[in-house]
Formats: C-alpha cells, structure tokens, sequence
C-alpha cells in the first residue's frame, strides 16, 4: 500500500484488548475519541484485517461495529494453530494479537490529527 500523507499507526486513534477461545480470536478496537470512530469504520475493513493476519491464515473474519461503544469486535476464525491446548506454538494465546492490529497504518483526516495520542 502506498503511504499517505495522514497515516498513522492505529495505536495512535485507538486501544485494543484481546482473547482466545479455542482456535478463535476476539479482538476489540475502541476509540481514544468519539470522533476517531468513523475514521476507524473506514480504514480497519475486513479485508485490510484479513491482510495484516495473513500469516496466521483465517478462515473467516468478522467485523462487528459497536458504534454506542465507538469500538469494534473482530472475530478471527481459525487463526491461533489449533488453540492453547492443540499448538505447539509457544504464543498461540489471541491475547497478543491486538498488538499486530495496533500497528496497522490508517489514514487520518487532518483536522482529526489533534485528537491522536502518542508518537508515531
């Protein structure tokens, strides 16, 4: 993807917390401000999710909005090599896969740039 001139990583308009059950992921994105949340509607699609898990091979991924929340849930399906108790990955937990999502680049409009938080 080609850099644009307001990305930022997603860490910087939102916080995120995770969990497994089984060999499913759940991971929610939740605004630092109200204001962020439709900026995160349009840039953390399930498709761009899709992408930034590619190594972990989904089957499935769901986006629910939650907008009285200014947050999402995202069920990843699949994607922790067969759970806790199946893998013999050492990190199979889902519960550090918010950290990958935070990462990814979005776009930002300018005059939304104020209501960010941290350094990029």
């Amino acid at each position: 993807m080609t850099p644009r001139a307001n990305d930022v990583p997603l860490y910087r308009a939102a916080h995120g917390r995770a969990g497994d059950k089984g060999n499913r992921s759940n991971i929610s994105i939740i605004a630092w401000d109200p204001e962020l949340f439709e900026t995160l509607v349009q840039e953390v699609t399930e498709v761009r999710i899709r992408d930034v898990f590619a190594t972990r091979s989904p089957t499935q991924v769901r986006r629910y909005l939650l907008p009285n929340l200014c947050a999402m849930n995202i069920v990843l399906d699949n994607a922790l090599d067969g759970g806790v108790n199946r893998s013999m990955n050492l990190d199979s937990h889902g519960k550090s896969l918010s950290f990958l999502l935070l990462d990814m680049r979005i776009n930002v409009p300018g005059k939304l740039l104020s209501l960010l938080r941290g350094n990029q």
